[in-house]
């Protein structure tokens, strides 16, 4: 493998590693309650149907009828039990509410303390985040600095290669940044 697509892989890989970090955090924040209703904050819930544990999106259909509501329709009518079910063990902070063919969840409007507190866990999310990047970078600067050490590239080209990296990490730390402080003003935004 010549130098500069071995070098080219290294970088390559290190931005791949670094797009699915933040795919990772834009996911981390989907299932974060904000004062809005999201279905996704459904995704993590498991339905027992007939014997097995399945997510409720296979077996029911989610919509937000209104601002703070989720409806919850499932496929199979015989299922609505168990769905309530694993609703109310999932803690939503919102009673499920059967009416037979569906089921409504109006989830609560946040306090102000609810809110500041989920301001410090996205901040948490955000910070681990940007460590999780910046891991990243020291791989990359690892290997090119082993690529240096082995004389496959000068000591120029490392110079170069380490503002690259530099350069990349920056831009994807401050996508990062950008995705805190969108979810902060979603979450304070009454």
């Amino acid at each position: 493998m010549p130098i500069t697509e071995a070098i080219n892989h290294v970088l390559g890989a290190m931005e791949e590693n670094m797009k699915e970090k933040l795919a990772r955090l834009a996911k981390d924040f989907s299932v974060l309650r904000t004062g809005r209703a999201n279905p996704l904050v459904l995704d993590s819930i498991k339905v027992e149907y007939y014997g097995q544990m399945v997510p409720l999106k296979q077996v029911a259909a989610v919509s937000v009828p209104e601002a703070r509501a989720l409806e919850i329709r499932p496929w199979d009518p015989s299922a609505l039990p168990e769905i309530e079910k694993a609703l109310q063990k999932a803690d939503l902070g919102a009673s499920p509410q059967n009416d037979g063919k569906l089921i409504r969840v109006v989830l609560p409007s946040l306090t102000e303390e609810r809110r500041k507190d989920m301001v410090k866990v996205v901040r948490r999310i955000g910070e681990d985040a940007k460590v999780a990047v910046r891991n990243e970078r020291h791989d990359a600067l690892d290997k090119v600095k082993r690529a240096e050490k082995a004389k496959e590239i000068s000591q120029d080209e490392l110079k170069s290669l380490e503002g690259r990296i530099q350069k990349v990490t920056d831009a994807y730390v401050k996508q990062v940044d950008d995705q805190v402080a969108v979810k902060e003003k979603e979450i304070t935004t009454i």
